[in-house]
């Protein structure tokens, strides 16, 4: 059960409905609705991040998934397994997310950014290695992508957390 309450759509701008009509009125940006303008601005950067970028999107959503797993934000693994099944990454890869080390699912670009994704999460940030290894398999634009990726989803991770937001049937709020 969440920590507060979710806020009232009733009370809400029109604005605010907006945003929380094209997330399905899933529970986080009903939480967040609290704070309408800090809502619109997470939906924009969420947006640019799903939506807007060079990086692979199976390897952002592996590096998503993998920032919810290691911040233990059940929320976030299953919307982000059910996103990046939609994108391409298969149930095989998906599965071996827990363990991706020992699983041979993964191509090297992948392997770079799982391993990126990790330092960056449990670390706080990569070693030369990780970061050379990454570097050398994207451009520059991709790379700031990934890195943008995993901190935005570690912020949604703790946010989920902080609030207990409650789960939902993913066929609710991820199409």
């Amino acid at each position: 059960m969440a920590r507060i309450e979710y806020s009232d759509p009733a009370k809400h701008n029109d604005r605010t409905r907006e945003l929380l009509g094209k997330n399905r009125n899933a529970n986080i940006f009903r939480m967040m609705a609290h704070s309408p303008s800090y809502l619109e601005q997470y939906c924009r950067l969420g947006g640019a991040i799903r939506h807007k970028g060079e990086l692979d999107p199976i390897v952002r959503e592996l590096a998503i998934t993998r920032t919810g797993i290691l911040c233990e934000a059940p929320y976030e693994i299953v919307a982000h397994k059910r996103i990046g099944k939609n994108v391409g990454v298969t149930d095989e890869q998906n599965e071996a997310l827990e363990n991706w080390e020992s699983a041979t699912c993964f191509t090297d670009v992948q392997r770079a950014a799982l391993a990126f994704t990790d330092e960056i999460v449990r670390r706080h940030k990569p070693t030369d290695a990780t970061f050379n290894a990454i570097a050398a398999k994207l451009t520059p634009a991709a790379l700031v992508e990934l890195q943008l990726s995993v901190g935005f989803y570690i912020m949604t991770s703790k946010f989920l957390e902080t609030f207990a937001i409650d789960m939902q049937p993913v066929t609710e709020v991820v199409g």
